[in-house]
């Protein structure tokens, strides 16, 4: 599992941010990229990365704002091209399915594959292809959500020495035990693979956020996760901005991620208004709160390392 920044910029794109976009890579385990937010210009940064549509399976909006949605438009219709059978589904506040709909309909774009578009509702929960995808209403101008993403768990640990003790030798035996089946030994004894089988691991979490003054829903999100993408729009030393226009600074972010004791912290979601040196001093500021934080820059990317 990796993901992947196109975008790591606020309102306004810079020469070296563009507006957000995030996928998580998860080609691996599933053959599948999901993508988080499309800004405008996403499709550009595409062809800039290993991110190919063709694998782009699920969408996810945080908000209607348009640094987070107007380049969906173009890059389905680009899709068209590239994965012309297979099916994409979307995800995002109510209202979603209305503005692709003027979009594709006004400039009469034409889609190959089958598109489902789901508008969701706060608190809900999704089971997408094993994962568990929590959803939750963040503090901002408009309707936005929160994403915590949860892997499943991994099957526990074959207890190979316990069964050597019992004079089992490895073969094709300890597959099926590791499966919790029950095997019948030629020498007559029943073994319970679930009695050699460790507890299961528990899978990688990432909590995603939208844009977002501090909530607790954001904590509720972010609780304990292996990640946190979390949004830093302005410098601590802005931070009466950040509160009125209802996002969050660098040690908000920061503060957060030690309340949820989180494994690690990212930041996104810059103001052009920073040069390098200021997003520097951001960063340097954020880790004397919380010193397992990034800096997320376009075209980044991260693995999600497993922690048990």
């Amino acid at each position: 599992m990796h993901i992947y920044f196109l975008g790591t910029g606020a309102g306004i794109p810079s020469k070296r941010r563009n507006v957000t976009s995030i996928c998580l890579r998860l080609e691996p385990k599933l053959g599948q990229i999901w993508m988080f937010d499309c800004g405008e210009g996403t499709q550009h940064r595409v062809l800039e990365s290993p991110i190919r549509l063709a694998k782009l399976t699920r969408v996810f909006i945080t908000h209607l704002h348009g640094d987070h949605l107007y380049g969906l438009p173009g890059l389905l219709s680009s899709r068209s091209f590239q994965a012309p059978d297979r099916p994409l589904c979307l995800y995002g506040p109510p209202g979603l399915e209305r503005y692709l709909e003027v979009s594709l309909k006004s400039s009469g774009t034409h889609l190959t594959y089958p598109l489902q578009v789901v508008e969701l509702k706060n608190g809900q929960t999704l089971t997408v292809d094993g994962f568990t995808i929590h959803v939750q209403p963040l503090q901002h101008g408009l309707p936005c959500f929160g994403y915590r993403i949860e892997e499943p768990p991994r099957p526990g640990r074959l207890r190979h020495d316990k069964l050597e003790a019992l004079n089992i030798p490895p073969g094709p035996v300890y597959k099926e035990l590791k499966q919790g089946k029950t095997v019948t030994l030629p020498d007559g004894r029943a073994i319970n693979g679930k009695e050699f089988v460790d507890p299961p691991i528990p899978g990688r979490v990432v909590a995603l956020l939208g844009d977002t003054s501090p909530c607790s829903q954001a904590d509720e999100l972010a609780a304990h996760a292996d990640v946190l993408i979390h949004e830093a729009t302005y410098d601590a030393r802005d931070a009466a901005l950040a509160h009125m226009h209802q996002h969050s600074t660098n040690l908000d972010a920061a503060r957060l991620a030690k309340r949820a004791r989180v494994k690690r912290l990212i930041l996104t979601h810059l103001s052009s208004r920073y040069d390098e040196r200021a997003e520097q001093r951001l960063l340097e500021d954020a880790r004397a709160i919380f010193p397992a934080t990034e800096l997320a820059s376009d075209l980044s990317e991260f693995a999600v390392e497993f922690t048990h």
